[in-house]
């Protein structure tokens, strides 16, 4: 069969992505900034527990991170339309970096108290939209269409590498000393903000001036309406929201649950590390799943095993299991996410893409929130393997809806514009 996933043969005047100094410094400030809120994922739960001793209070946290991020996507889905996406991604990351230095001073002092954690979970999660969606379309600037997907694919070898250094180093920082893992993630945070000052656009590359007149949150819901419109984006935003809800929350409940048994820091850190290894090793699939399998196909099969894995979960074996569980959840995630955004580029034009991105993370956000602290909610009152089996029913029940429906099994790569 045709592999229309893959893009068109590159002129014979671009440079290799690594030799494209833009995008190698988006990449490597990206790098270092997952990399810090892979251990502040970690960490800032952990934190949470030993501050209240509330599992609730620890899913409360995160579940207020994607609930502002939730507030603010559409807006700053008009804004990354509408001003200068290289200045709204410094100015985002200066953001994150005052919020960990924040959590440093009051560590250093002994005065780190719930409303402060709080209030850092709510400025991080107030920017993250927006710098994640200027960074995305800034990649888009720097990069020609025909290397979109090879960028897309080492954007999720970042993100992944980021993730399998993140949780162990964390545990170990924490571990050593409660202080290290914010002075990390600070430091990290101020390189990508020092990357980003260093990025320069090629000439009439789209970076977001649109020069449209009137205010630039009219019509941020143009983003939603876009995805709702087009058939293949519409339902595939509703399946990868579902998705999202169950498998947001799973650092969490690996927290939760190896700490009940006394895992120490640097075990649950070492465990966690397996969903992000998955997804290193999963960027290695996206190029010939994408070719075997249809856009709507390839949502279902990885529906259909995301269930297994996560109630597999609830298995008493261990660590070790855990580890390999998530390991095996994570080989489809750059499978899923590079089809979200290769579907998006291709038939959202530029001047709207800020708008559509921020709309489809807006809702992926949604199910996030609710999944956190619904999450949070069940592991205090429940068993941690009764809370876990019932967010997988919760999937199914979504898999086998979308299974159901003929216009997402339908579902067809769209042709390069």
């Amino acid at each position: 069969m045709t592999d229309r996933a893959t893009l068109t043969s590159p002129p014979a005047t671009s440079p290799p992505l690594r030799r494209n100094k833009n995008f190698q410094l988006l990449w490597s400030g990206s790098a270092f900034a997952f990399l810090g809120k892979e251990v502040t994922d970690l960490v800032y739960p952990l934190v949470v527990l030993g501050v209240t001793g509330s599992a609730a209070w620890a899913g409360a946290f995160g579940g207020l991170q994607l609930f502002v991020a939730l507030l603010v996507g559409l807006p700053a889905g008009a804004l990354a339309d509408s001003y200068d996406r290289r200045t709204l991604l410094i100015i985002m990351e200066g953001v994150r970096v005052l919020a960990s230095a924040s959590v440093l001073v009051a560590v250093l002092a002994d005065a780190l108290t719930l409303p402060h954690l709080l209030v850092v979970a709510a400025a991080v999660g107030a920017v993250q939209p927006l710098g994640g969606s200027a960074r995305m379309l800034l990649v888009r600037s720097v990069v020609p269409p025909h290397q979109l997907t090879a960028a897309l694919t080492q954007e999720e070898v970042r993100t992944h590498a980021a993730g399998l250094g993140g949780p162990p180093l964390g545990g170990f920082l924490y571990a050593a000393a409660s202080v290290l893992p914010f002075i990390a993630t600070a430091l990290s945070f101020l390189i990508s903000l020092v990357c980003a000052l260093f990025v320069r656009l090629p000439s009439g590359a789209a970076n977001g001036e649109t020069g449209k007149k009137g205010s630039p949150f009219s019509g941020i819901s143009a983003g939603l309406t876009m995805l709702w419109r087009t058939p293949v984006l519409r339902h595939s935003m509703i399946f990868a929201a579902a998705l999202n809800a169950v498998t947001a929350p799973l650092i969490l409940i690996v927290v939760v649950l190896l700490s009940r048994t006394g895992a120490p820091a640097t075990v649950v850190g070492l465990t966690s590390m397996g969903l992000a290894l998955g997804g290193l090793a999963g960027t290695l699939l996206v190029k010939p799943l994408h070719r075997a399998f249809s856009p709507g196909s390839l949502m279902l099969l990885l529906g259909f095993t995301a269930v297994a894995f996560i109630a597999s979960l609830a298995l008493p074996w261990g660590p070790w299991w855990i580890g390999t569980a998530l390991f095996l959840l994570g080989l489809g995630g750059p499978s899923m996410r590079v089809l979200v955004d290769v579907l998006i580029f291709r038939q959202i034009p530029d001047d709207q893409r800020g708008r559509a991105f921020t709309g489809f993370m807006t809702v992926l956000g949604a199910g996030a929130s609710l999944g956190v602290f619904s999450s949070g909610m069940l592991l205090e009152h429940l068993p941690g393997a009764g809370a876990v089996v019932l967010l997988a029913g919760v999937l199914a029940l979504t898999v086998a809806w979308a299974a159901s429906d003929r216009r997402i099994r339908r579902a067809r790569w769209p042709e390069e514009s």
